[in-house]
């Protein structure tokens, strides 16, 4: 089976603001340019189903690749207008799960219980479980069938301290991700800002930022393939 569940976000803005946020495109379209290539397949879900805004900074400096996914009308319809819900994903028609970023996912993905269990499942079926940048947040809640925390004890990575006071945005963001990370006894890896960084612990595969998406999609493929 080489099909992989993609999360994204609903959130169309940063609360209490008037800035707009959603998926950063780079971190859906990346990881698909590189999963095709293998055939894989891909269906996409976000929290409440149906239309995922754009992060409008995720716009600028587009690679061909990202170009040419945005004009596909076919991923247009699947990826961005018109995801699943979680109630109608069934766990068991997919090899992994794939938590992407963009700061609004840090306000819809922690507590979406429908997708912790769908996670959770995949998973505990010998699945992967990966995320990049900000989609560290899908992970903190996901909890095992013993109740423990599935990335409790494991190493993993995210967006970090150092680049959210980069991005200008430690002041509105709801958490950090290294601070949730300990509270979860998780091991939060990370290396110098802006740069690829993945770090893999078994079937949890995790990548820091934005530039850490082809590295992670190669490293999932690695192991599958």
């Amino acid at each position: 089976m080489k099909k992989i569940l993609i999360v994204e976000t609903n959130v169309n803005q940063y609360k209490g603001t008037n800035k707009a946020t959603g998926i950063w495109l780079g971190e859906t379209v990346e990881f698909l340019a590189e999963i095709y290539k293998y055939q894989f397949e891909a269906d996409f879900v976000s929290p409440l189903g149906g239309y995922v805004p754009i992060d409008p900074r995720s716009m600028r400096n587009l690679d061909s690749d990202v170009i040419d996914l945005y004009s596909n009308k076919a991923f247009i319809e699947k990826g961005l207008r018109n995801t699943l819900s979680p109630a109608n994903v069934k766990s068991k028609d997919y090899t992994a799960i794939y938590f992407t970023g963009g700061h609004g996912v840090m306000w819809d993905f922690p507590e979406n219980s429908a997708l912790q269990k769908i996670a959770s499942d995949i998973y505990e079926s010998n699945g992967y479980v990966l995320s990049v940048c900000h989609g560290i947040a899908g992970l903190f809640n996901i909890r095992l069938a013993n109740n423990d925390y599935l990335i409790a004890n494991k190493k993993l990575t995210g967006f970090t301290k150092t680049e959210e006071l980069l991005a200008m945005k430690s002041k509105v963001v709801p958490f950090d991700n290294e601070e949730m990370t300990v509270r979860r006894k998780g091991y939060f890896i990370k290396k110098r800002f802006f740069k690829s960084h993945v770090v893999k612990d078994g079937h949890l595969i995790t990548g820091q930022n934005p530039y850490s998406t082809r590295e992670l999609a190669r490293t999932f493929i690695k192991e599958v393939i």
